[in-house]
């Protein structure tokens, strides 16, 4: 996993609340075991017309938000089923940072895992956060995990919060079997000392 300390960025806003992960990512693209080429399904429904060309409306089809690779999405993002693909579609899309006023547990904790940071703001400092990017989408966004805030060029800053245990495996680029391997030589002193 690719470690995570500070991101700098344009982002793309998702003005949608309760955006569950068959939106995310539907269930037809979860033929796949891998996690490459799931961008490629990500807001299928949403992004393409029936006869399979791009919306222009939606906001990640846009010309302006291209290479953006910070989602501002409103409250209970990821919601609905567990799939784990969800957080894969949205690393293979290009993007690091998901920021929303709250997310469905499962998928938050899914990110953590994967490399992806989902950020909790107040839903005010989001809102501000989209009308920031829709009136000025070259706006560069700043999200360093070690200081726990999102920072904008006009030097406001937005604190966040996250799990000590997650925030140590992103800055390190561990996930959970990783960070267990990186504890091995401590592991094998405790058994030599207790003889097991």
């Amino acid at each position: 996993m690719e470690p995570f300390v500070v991101h700098v960025g344009t982002a793309v806003p998702l003005r949608a609340e309760n955006v569950d992960t068959d939106q995310i990512i539907p269930a037809r693209y979860l033929t796949t075991v891998t996690r490459e080429g799931l961008g490629e399904g990500l807001f299928a429904d949403w992004r393409r017309n029936p006869d399979g060309s791009l919306r222009d409306d939606f906001p990640l089809n846009q010309p302006r938000y291209q290479g953006a690779t910070i989602l501002i999405a409103g409250p209970n993002f990821g919601c609905g089923s567990s799939r784990e693909h969800a957080p894969w579609a949205i690393l293979d899309a290009g993007f690091r940072v998901v920021i929303s006023p709250d997310f469905a547990d499962i998928f938050y904790n899914n990110s953590l895992k994967n490399g992806l940071l989902p950020v909790v703001l107040e839903r005010d400092q989001v809102e501000l956060l989209m009308d920031l990017v829709e009136e000025d989408p070259s706006t560069q966004i700043t999200v360093d995990l070690e200081r726990q805030e999102v920072r904008l060029p006009d030097g406001q800053r937005f604190p966040f919060e996250i799990d000590g245990y997650r925030k140590r495996c992103l800055l390190q680029g561990l996930d959970d079997l990783g960070y267990l391997l990186s504890k091995e030589e401590d592991i094998a002193a405790y058994e030599r000392a207790h003889g097991l």
